[in-house]
């Protein structure tokens, strides 16, 4: 059985595992071996995504399976126009299929029950992300040639509105 929790910073490590891991399998292709070993080791190091967990401005989630192994991530935090970000929803590809990505983004919006609306942003290319998130009432809304402060990297920026509470 999978449980969704939040994220707390001794799941720091797995989480940063699970996250390079993802993003070496999904990214490399588009976006070139330097560039995503600098997104990695700026954004997904451990020492980072445990200040994330006590940071309040920030909810993230993990999945994990009854032994204790992490197989899924999300997190999100608000802009301040008060819309939701979606930074992050990763699953271990074993994990593709199940509904765990699907109850990880559910996770992210109860928590945020009542908002405008959230935006994420995807790589152009990566069509299972973007079939998902289109599935899930996501729209593109506009094309940027940067993925956050990567340059030269496509992606698309994808949002969806809140059903109000």
């Amino acid at each position: 059985m999978t449980t969704i929790r939040r994220m707390n910073a001794d799941d720091a490590t797995a989480v940063a595992d699970l996250l390079a891991s993802s993003w070496r399998r999904t990214y490399e292709a588009t976006m070139g071996v330097d560039k995503l070993e600098r997104a990695i080791a700026s954004w997904g190091q451990p020492q980072s995504l445990a200040r994330e967990s006590g940071d309040e401005e920030i909810i993230a989630f993990v999945a994990e399976e009854d032994g204790g192994a992490i197989v899924g991530h999300a997190m999100a935090f608000m802009k301040d126009d008060r819309s939701v970000w979606l930074e992050r929803l990763h699953v271990a590809p074993g994990r593709f299929g199940t509904g765990l990505a699907a109850d990880l983004l559910h996770a992210v919006l109860a928590a945020h029950a009542g908002l405008p609306s959230i935006g994420l942003e995807v790589l152009e290319g990566n069509d299972r992300a973007i079939r998902f998130y289109e599935k899930h009432g996501f729209v593109v809304v506009e094309r940027k040639n940067a993925c956050g402060s990567v340059d030269g990297v496509p992606t698309l920026v994808m949002r969806k509105i809140l059903p109000r509470a």
